[in-house]
């Protein structure tokens, strides 16, 4: 596993099985700088927001949204609080115009947004929160994983305190029936406290899974998974879908305490662009970068380049002070033209942010961090 694992070998071997080609060389060339390319949008508040099937008008808190473009419709899949006692989340399903959002240059308005209630806490793996939603399509239906916060979540002593739950649409995104929970194979589970940040995605004709591990000892490994669907549904009516073959995609920098996924790849070709959250060491300020990845059966994951600084950090008052302060934490992003990608991200764990990022842009900060 390579020197920095020596000593967590024995719960770390039953954990990961190796590091992807590329991942090592990504922590050199990363530097504690940030070019930040986001260009605001829109900030949608708690108050913004009306909900249609709950007898609260509004949230308490809502953040951290995922994103689906259909033609000129913006769908938002954001997670939403309606109380702090054990700030148990769901997710509210909200539609936007395209258009709208991309009408100028100046910061959009948006007034009052109609959303409803469409995943909330209903089994032993979320009933204590449904959170950080990334949307997807695979073949013609929606995927939808989140993290689950367990009926382990509030035991400090317990391992398998959140688990991805991941849902599916066939209707874009209006209902969702939750469909396959996402576990580690046998004798690993015991070896982690929590799996997050997680989504799939098939790649020449392999279906990956996205995910970060916190185990026993205190580590966090950000890591792809092959996907082995599994014939046993539990009681629960949730169909085993089993992690294996998990390497390390990359590993944190000497500035940062961990990092994690931010949302499900944009395809370039036969590369993948995929954004990551980093979390400062001594001040746990969330920023963004983003790594330029390649998969094949054969070479498994190889990480080809990396944004050298970050491409996005808190500026803006919303995103500089909130529930939890200094926090950029995207879900969703999407590619709405040649040269655009539409980003869905929380701020400060109370607000709805919406930016935009010139690809362009995007692919030179990647070029000055080549790896292959």
């Amino acid at each position: 596993m390579g020197a920095e694992y020596a000593g967590h070998k024995k719960t770390e071997g039953v954990v990961v099985s190796g590091l992807a080609a590329g991942a090592k060389e990504v922590s050199r060339i990363r530097r504690y700088e940030t070019n930040d390319i986001a260009r605001r949008i829109t900030v949608i508040s708690p108050e913004d927001i009306r909900l249609t099937n709950y007898p609260l008008r509004h949230p308490v808190t809502a953040f951290n949204p995922s994103l689906y473009v259909e033609g000129d419709e913006v769908r938002l899949f954001i997670r939403v609080t309606v109380g702090y006692y054990r700030y148990a989340s769901a997710i509210a399903f909200a539609r936007l115009k395209l258009d709208t959002l991309l009408s100028g240059k100046e910061p959009v308005v948006l007034g009052e947004v109609e959303a409803s209630l469409v995943v909330y806490p209903s089994t032993s793996y979320d009933i204590w929160g449904v959170e950080d939603p990334r949307v997807y399509s695979m073949g013609d239906k929606l995927y939808m994983t989140y993290t689950g916060r367990t009926i382990s979540y509030f035991d400090i002593n317990s391992v398998g305190r959140t688990a991805p739950i991941t849902a599916v649409s066939g209707d874009g995104g209006f209902t969702w029936k939750k469909s396959y929970i996402h576990l580690l194979p046998h004798g690993a589970n015991s070896a982690v406290i929590s799996d997050k940040n997680a989504f799939m995605y098939d790649v020449d004709g392999e279906r990956l899974f996205f995910h970060r591990l916190h185990t026993v000892s205190d580590q966090f490994f950000t890591v792809v998974s092959r996907v082995e669907e599994s014939s046993r549904v539990n009681e629960e009516g949730l169909r085993e879908l089993v992690s294996k073959d998990t390497v390390v995609a990359i590993e944190r920098a000497s500035f940062e305490s961990k990092n994690g996924w931010a949302a499900p790849p944009i395809r370039l070709g036969k590369d993948y662009i995929v954004l990551l959250h980093g979390v400062d060491k001594h001040t746990s300020v969330y920023r963004v970068f983003a790594m330029l990845m390649e998969y094949s059966r054969s070479d498994g994951i190889v990480v080809k380049a990396v944004t050298p600084r970050y491409i996005m950090e808190p500026r803006e008052l919303y995103e500089v002070y909130g529930d939890r302060p200094y926090v950029v934490f995207p879900c969703g992003v999407a590619r709405v033209d040649s040269t655009t990608l539409l980003l869905s991200y929380g701020a400060a764990d109370q607000f709805v942010g919406i930016a935009a990022i010139d690809l362009n842009e995007l692919l030179s900060e990647l070029d000055r961090g080549r790896i292959y």
